[in-house]
């Protein structure tokens, strides 16, 4: 199936366009300021058995040592940047306490200026958020959109997750959220061991009644490295058939549209006009900022990740060092396919005048002989515009992705 649960931006370089290298039709289009932005904050309460984003756990003590090394860190871009949305993610940003959040919070406004109207998000817990001086600063300082970590409403499924909330905490931190920031989207798992298309059923329908603007539906993927990767090869726990999870997502892209919302991405779900703005960065192949550890960040065409260690990016910073764990700067093909697959999660698809302006590639030859094979296998329609996926070609999106990327 599609996905992960939860990143920190585009993971694309995983199918390896670094090794392609071929002229790109039309030229180079110029990259364009980033107005974007993502901050990385690695602190939880615990790991999750399935996760394998960069955080740290009983760590609390570093806060301070973070918060000052993300300063320095933001003190390169010499002077504040204007943005349209800026996203904080984890980890669990919410999992600071109430004076640290503030401090947090006051330290990012200051290096970006957020424009009227722009986007500020914030992932956060359940527990959490049933914390009102939490919720308080969040709005005191301007967030004004919260992406809530439910996962699910059964409580064995949370368990199992080795989630630290049940599904009635779910509901009550919705309930201290919603009246001062309404803008509120919510994450579910489905593909859980031992889920069932009825207990899937029941999330959903849970969640459209706490009448978010945004729900996002992950399929659950099992990680090399964490806990039920180990798990699973051990044949301590057996992952859903393929079918069923394959079943699981065509219910969400009946099920939830029903309920007042559009699908206008693989995992997204959103009433109108209520989209996420900072990921449709990612989708759009734009340029965005990255600072902390494990974060991601899309400059003039080359990549950099923070250190995926916390400790390791703390040093670094403290000392002066480059803090960069990973950097690639791609080939202007590599940019234009990564940009196409990135484009396609999108149920609008690639429009091909917006690709032609944006990447500076045709997007028909970029695709090639593969645009003819995928819509003959009924993955991909061709419209006057450009291309996107059909419903079954979203089952099977990673094979798309294969396609686009072994085109010659």
């Amino acid at each position: 199936m599609n996905g992960s649960v939860r990143g920190t931006g585009p993971t694309v370089g995983q199918c390896n366009l670094s090794s392609r290298a071929h002229p790109v039709s039309g030229g180079l289009a110029p990259f364009r300021p980033p107005r974007a932005a993502y901050i990385h904050v690695p602190f939880c309460r615990r790991r999750c058995d399935y996760c394998d984003f960069t955080l740290v756990v009983g760590r609390d003590g570093m806060v301070k040592r973070y918060l000052a090394a993300l300063e320095l860190e933001l003190v390169k871009l010499c002077e504040p940047v204007e943005v349209d949305t800026l996203f904080l993610g984890g980890g669990t940003p919410t999992h600071l306490e109430a004076p640290e959040l503030q401090t947090l919070l006051n330290l990012l406004r200051r290096w970006f200026r957020l424009t009227p109207g722009g986007e500020f998000s914030v992932e956060g817990n359940p527990l959490d958020l049933l914390d009102e001086a939490r919720v308080e600063v969040l709005h005191a300082v301007g967030v004004n959109r919260i992406s809530l970590g439910a996962q699910s409403f059964q409580d064995d499924e949370l368990r199992l997750l080795s989630r630290d909330h049940l599904g009635k905490d779910v509901c009550e931190a919705v309930a201290r959220i919603q009246p001062l920031i309404p803008n509120l989207s919510l994450d579910l798992i489905f593909g859980v061991p031992g889920q069932t298309l009825e207990s899937w059923r029941d999330n959903l329908d849970r969640a459209l009644a706490l009448q978010p603007r945004h729900l996002s539906t992950y399929g659950l993927t099992i990680e090399k490295g964490t806990r039920f990767w180990s798990l699973t090869r051990s044949g301590r726990m057996r992952p859903l058939p393929e079918d069923l999870e394959s079943r699981m997502y065509e219910m969400a892209m009946d099920f939830v549209p029903a309920g007042g919302f559009h699908q206008y991405e693989l995992s997204n779900f959103a009433q109108p006009g209520w989209e996420c703005r900072h990921n449709q960065t990612y989708w759009a192949g734009a340029t965005y900022h990255g600072f902390g550890p494990g974060a991601a960040r899309y400059l003039n065409g080359t990549r950099e990740v923070g250190h995926r260690s916390t400790t390791t990016w703390l040093q670094r910073v403290e000392a002066g060092e480059d803090p960069v764990g990973y950097r690639e700067t791609l080939s202007d093909e590599n940019r234009a396919r990564e940009a196409l697959i990135l484009g396609m999660r999108r149920a609008r698809g690639v429009c091909r005048e917006e690709f032609l302006e944006d990447q500076g590639a045709d997007l028909d030859k970029l695709g090639g002989a593969t645009w003819s094979k995928l819509v003959a296998a009924g993955w991909v329609e061709s419209t006057d515009r450009g291309y996107r996926l059909t419903r079954a070609g979203r089952l099977l999106a990673d094979n798309v992705t294969v396609e686009l990327v072994g085109n010659e």
